[in-house]
This record gives structure tokens, C-alpha cells and sequence, in this order.
């Protein structure tokens, strides 16, 4: 098997987590890393064994000729990426939020697609260990037939004056916030857990009056398959758990045989009707981000570079989950639900 080849753009905070898993990856050799601020592309290389460090995205490229490249910046800086990228024939995975608006994200899957390089979004919440097992009992048939999803997510991040200031402080100014930002990890969850979403009725709050968008949300899904959802989030009060970013809340997935829970420490339980609750064994591991997501989300990218098979999280996919979002906005400023989404296509 040959080594792939792949190059980093972007050193700010969440890289750590991407660099990490790259490190652990077998078969593949990241060679370099690119920011604008020298010392943090040099921080990061230092302390991941990357060997080379740029300041200029075009130079790198040029320079190293990678499999591909993992862009880690800010999603205002992705369409001029991922251009760059594809105009050179390189394989892309781009963090999320993939784009400012839903137009520009669709200039972006187009603009892979006609250079012909395949595009994946890191998302990476589908790929924590506790969706998979859910998702895994769910096709096993372990509580029937799905009806319902629910999660109530507290990060407890959001409620002093400084909040986001110490780790992302462009969140305080981003006129769309907690679903843009945070609620869009659950949309393409709720997604892979339940199919494809019909409809959804959302009441968009904010609670801290010093940052400019929503962080409060309540959502309610119809999914096509006739299930329902519901999402209560905030990331302004605080959870019990030790962790609130281990799991980011607790959920609960019911069908007519049985339910699935889902603990803010990552315990995962089965209660099938008439019997009581038992915990699952499951692969679980509290390392790197959030069970290890990001390391599955990159080791899925790796597998299907090599495989050649679709992507979860395409482009062309991941906006299925934009649109959705959209509609959610549509639906906040309207008071009214918003359905017959799968009508409309993407």
C-alpha cells in the first residue's frame, strides 16, 4: 500500500485535533502545513513531526504536488481554497461550516466537481463512536422501527460577557450562530440516524445579550420516513457532565420495540419494551475530540481515497444538510413550519 501525501492549511485551534489524528493514520504522510502566522504553522510542526512549514497556500501546493489537502480555516477562506486546490487536480476535505452562505457552499461542491477532485466535508459528529453503535443497533432491528430522535444539548460556553473570546471569538460576532455553527453537527446526525428530513418547525432564541447571533434553539423534524425529531439547544446554561464536549448533551432514540440512550459520559444504554434498561458494550474511547470523531472522520476519507467509494459526507451530501438549515432560518424569522423539503432537491 502507498503512503498518501497530504498537506494541512490552517493552525488555529481546532487543527490540534486534525494534526493528532493524522499522526495515527497509517499510510499516510502529512508533509507540511500553511498559515499566515509563521509561528503557529511552526507550533504545530513542531510538536506533530510535520516536516515542512509554509506561509503561502500556492507555494505549498506547488511545492509538496499532494494526494490531497485538509483545509482548517475559517469558512470565509474555503471557496479561495478549495479553488486553489482544484484548479491543481487535489483530492479536498474541507472543515465545516463549509461556507458564509448557503450559495457560496454550492460554488464550492461545483467548483470540485467540474475539476473533477472529490470534496469531503469534516463533519465529524456522525463518525462519534456512540452514533455508530446507535445506528448499528437501529439497522439490527434492536427497537424496531425507528419513531422517534431527541437530544438535549447544553455546551455551557456561551453565558459570561467574554464568552468565545479565549478559544473562537469571531463566534461573538456571527449574526447566525448556535445552528450555523452547532446545530448544523445534529441536522447531518439526525440525518444519518433517521434519513432524510421533510420538514422542521424552529424557535431560534439568544440568551447572552452581548454576542450577535441565536444561542438557543428548538427544532422539531418531520423525517421522510414518517419519524419524528426533536432538538432543544442552548449553549448558554451548563450540562451535569464533567465533559459537556464529550457528547455535547443526552439523547434519546425510540422505536416500537425499544429504546436507545445516550449519557453525557458516553454510556450507552437498550431498554426493549417490557424490560429494564442495560447497558451496551461499544468501541468508545475518550481521546482526541469528542471519542475520537475526527480520527474516524479522516480514516474514512483515507478509506474511500483508496476505494474509490462515495464519501459520506460528499459535497453534493453535505448539502442536503445545508438545506436543511436554511429552512430552519426560514422557519425562525416565519413562525411557521417549513415542509416538503425533499421536494425541492438541493
Amino acid at each position: 500500500m502507498s503512503s498518501l501525501k497530504g498537506v494541512a492549511v490552517g493552525a488555529g485551534y481546532f487543527s490540534q485535533f486534525h494534526f493528532d489524528a493524522w499522526s495515527r493514520i497509517e499510510g499516510v504522510d502529512l508533509a507540511a502545513v500553511c498559515d499566515v502566522n509563521g509561528e503557529a504553522a511552526q507550533a504545530a510542526a513542531s510538536e506533530y513531526g510535520i516536516a515542512t512549514t509554509y506561509e503561502d497556500v500556492d507555494t505549498m501546493l506547488d511545492a509538496e504536488k499532494p494526494d490531497f489537502v485538509d483545509i482548517i480555516t475559517r469558512p470565509d477562506s474555503h471557496l479561495a481554497l478549495v479553488k486553489l486546490a482544484a484548479e491543481r487536480g487535489i483530492d479536498i476535505m474541507c472543515q465545516k461550516a463549509l461556507a458564509p452562505t448557503f450559495d457560496e457552499a454550492k460554488e464550492i461542491v461545483a467548483v470540485a466537481e467540474q475539476a473533477g477532485v472529490r470534496l469531503m466535508v469534516h463533519e465529524n459528529f456522525r463518525f462519534q463512536p456512540w452514533y455508530r453503535e446507535i445506528s448499528k443497533q437501529v439497522d439490527a432491528g434492536a427497537i424496531g422501527e425507528l419513531h422517534s430522535v431527541s437530544f438535549r444539548c447544553r455546551m455551557g460556553d456561551g453565558w459570561q460577557h467574554d464568552a468565545y473570546l479565549a478559544r473562537q471569538p469571531y463566534f461573538r460576532e456571527m449574526p447566525r450562530l448556535l445552528i450555523f455553527e452547532t446545530g448544523v453537527h445534529f441536522i447531518d446526525t439526525y440525518r444519518y440516524l433517521g434519513g432524510e428530513i421533510d420538514g422542521i418547525y424552529a424557535s431560534l432564541r439568544k440568551l447572552n445579550p452581548d454576542i450577535a447571533g441565536e444561542d438557543a434553539a428548538t427544532l422539531m423534524f418531520e423525517f421522510g420516513s414518517g419519524a419524528k425529531g426533536i432538538w432543544d439547544g442552548n449553549r448558554y446554561n451548563e450540562p451535569t457532565s464533567p465533559d459537556a464536549r464529550f457528547t455535547f448533551g443526552e439523547a434519546l432514540v425510540e422505536g416500537r420495540g425499544g429504546s436507545l440512550r445516550l449519557y453525557g459520559n458516553g454510556l450507552l444504554t437498550l431498554q426493549p419494551l417490557g424490560q429494564p434498561e442495560q447497558d451496551l458494550d461499544y468501541p468508545c474511547e475518550n481521546r482526541g475530540f469528542a471519542g475520537d470523531c475526527v480520527f474516524a472522520t479522516q480514516q474514512h476519507f483515507v478509506d474511500r481515497l483508496r476505494d474509490g467509494q462515495p464519501f459520506e459526507t460528499s459535497g453534493t451530501e453535505y448539502l442536503k444538510s445545508l438545506a436543511v438549515v436554511e429552512a430552519v432560518y426560514r422557519s425562525a424569522e416565519s413562525g411557521l413550519p417549513e415542509r416538503n423539503l425533499l421536494e425541492g432537491g438541493v
